[in-house]
């Protein structure tokens, strides 16, 4: 049996908050710069006590948008707390996928910076999206999604909204970068003392994207750093880490995909279908030497 040509593959990002799913069309899959068409990105964010019933039904939905049935998929991977998904015939580090995927996404990226809902890491790759080094921030919450989600909800501001409120913010307020709950600490002192709320996010984003910032500038980051997870949606994180790296990191640009939250999924994927066709070839091979 020789490598196969086409396959369907399909990638679930089990994260803390949010279950990223992705179906692919990989042509070529045995090599690492295979072409891959995306069928269906699907994503829902999932309260712990039902992760297992999200699984599902992302799964579900992903494969209906894509038009593919469930037994037509060759290899089904997984990443972040994969345990959970019971079907993945494989499982894929984080690191690595988010490695791929990004620079599925944005191919000119030699390092991607990968905040999501608990921690922040900066990770260094070649073209292959080979990780070549990493650098992640401390377990303080005050750099993730989760801590961003903890503010939205304390000032009574959709998710969705965060990232224009933000922008437009014309005098920021300093917020403590060392630890959440001294953020959080501050961010009930300005509300008593009537700072408006887009000037705190501003804030709360400078404060983030000063931390960030540091994180590439001790892995080294040069050139284009993708930006994945969660928080790529945020889009006053975004310009605040903009502002941040340009100054730190003179030479350094951060980009975004509008699929950058699916990065880890993707790359999973990828990884999936890379999987499956050196199966394949690793069985074709022993078919012959033992005929």
């Amino acid at each position: 049996m020789s490598a196969p040509q086409v396959v369907f593959t399909a990638g679930i990002d089990v994260g803390s908050s949010t279950i990223k799913t992705a179906v692919l069309r990989v042509h070529e899959p045995a090599r690492r710069d295979a072409r891959a068409e995306v069928l269906a990105l699907v994503g829902e964010r999932v309260r712990r006590r039902d992760q297992r019933a999200v699984i599902d039904k992302c799964c579900e939905q992903a494969l209906s948008t894509a038009g593919v049935r469930r037994e037509q998929v060759d290899y089904l991977a997984s990443t972040g707390e994969g345990e959970l998904v019971e079907f993945r015939r494989g499982h894929f580090y984080g690191m690595t996928t988010h490695a791929r995927g990004a620079v599925f996404l944005m191919p000119e990226a030699r390092a991607i910076l990968d905040v999501g809902a608990l921690h922040a890491r900066a990770i260094l790759v070649d073209a292959r999206s080979k990780v070549l080094g990493y650098r992640m921030t401390s377990q303080c919450a005050s750099g993730s999604g989760q801590f961003i989600e903890n503010i939205a909800r304390y000032l009574g501001v959709a998710l969705e909204d965060v990232g224009d409120l933000s922008r437009a913010g014309d005098a920021p307020e300093t917020v403590s970068s060392i630890c959440a709950v001294l953020a959080e600490t501050d961010v009930i002192n300005m509300v008593s003392r009537g700072i408006e709320t887009r000037n705190i996010l501003r804030g709360i984003h400078q404060s983030m994207a000063g931390r960030f910032a540091r994180l590439l500038v001790a892995a080294r980051a040069t050139g284009i750093v993708a930006l994945t997870g969660g928080l790529a949606r945020d889009s006053g994180l975004v310009q605040a880490l903009r502002d941040e790296v340009a100054k730190q990191a003179p030479g350094t640009t951060v980009q975004v995909h509008e699929h950058s939250p699916f990065a880890g999924a993707l790359g999973a994927a990828l990884w999936g279908a890379y999987r499956h066709a050196k199966l394949a070839e690793r069985r074709t091979r022993t078919s012959g030497a033992a005929a």
